[in-house]
């Protein structure tokens, strides 16, 4: 059985200022292999944050279906964990008072929150942070304290919305490496969007190619290539290339579309 199953999973939306219905995602299928790392690449506006807000069950299909381990997804659960590319940490909360939040939430005692908070914030590189305050962190530890939190309560399932976006490259680098690691120690499942080729390359088991809006799979490319891997290879080159192929026409689409719209010639 398949650890995730989409089944012609669509999504609409309606436009309050035209009238019209947006269609997000449209006749998606798919699924992911327990302890996988799916990465999905796509144009912008294209539903990768929809399928993912999907499958945390914050956002419900228009048609379709979505399960987790056999049973449908209806709404949050403690089974998945969401990062976001926003950090999305309470400022007034030290950086183990953030990883313990979900824990709090489970009703776990104040000396298992702790605990548990601690290995994370080593797991994750913050030792010698624990007490600090979001204002103290830079943007990598930010985004270190929100993977933390994620996987605190110890999900099954790990959805990864752009988290590495937002950083300088050097700090991206290094937190790709981390999240590897991360992966290979939690041996959780993780479905990870990026706008990025040579990341998920990097990152991933396989790669979803979305289609610009309505979002549909494109291609399915596998990444058979054993971590670590150098993107200074040869190999690490070729993969990328059918990446870009499959993606290069959905982007001008997208933009396109994007200019038609703006009244741009």
């Amino acid at each position: 059985m398949a650890k995730i199953a989409v089944s012609g999973l669509c999504k609409s939306y309606p436009n309050l200022r035209t009238g019209r219905t947006v269609t997000a995602l449209d006749g998606v299928d798919l699924k992911v292999r327990a302890g996988e790392f799916l990465c999905i690449v796509g144009p912008s506006g294209c539903g990768k944050t929809t399928l993912l807000q999907i499958l945390a069950g914050l956002e419900a299909p228009s048609s379709g279906s979505v399960s987790l381990n056999g049973r449908a997804i209806a709404g949050p659960g403690a089974d998945r964990g969401m990062v976001f590319q926003a950090y999305a940490l309470f400022p007034w909360r030290t950086v183990l008072e953030n990883i313990a939040f979900g824990l709090e939430i489970k009703g776990l005692s104040r000396r298992e929150r702790r605990d548990r908070a601690e290995h994370y914030a080593r797991l994750v590189g913050l030792t010698g942070f624990e007490q600090a305050y979001p204002s103290e962190l830079s943007g990598g530890m930010k985004q270190r304290v929100g993977i933390a939190r994620a996987i605190a309560n110890e999900p099954e399932l790990l959805l990864m919305d752009e988290p590495l976006g937002s950083l300088d490259a050097q700090t991206r680098e290094i937190m790709q490496r981390e999240v590897l690691d991360i992966w290979r120690a939690t041996g959780c499942t993780i479905v990870f969007v990026t706008h990025g080729v040579q990341e998920a390359v990097f990152l991933a088991d396989r790669i979803l190619v979305m289609t610009a809006r309505p979002g549909r799979i494109k291609a399915t490319i596998a990444v058979a290539l054993p971590h670590p891997r150098d993107v200074t290879t040869p190999e690490f080159g070729q993969l990328m290339r059918p990446v870009y192929a499959a993606l290069k026409e959905e982007v001008a689409m997208a933009l396109g579309r994007t200019s038609a719209a703006d009244g741009a010639p």
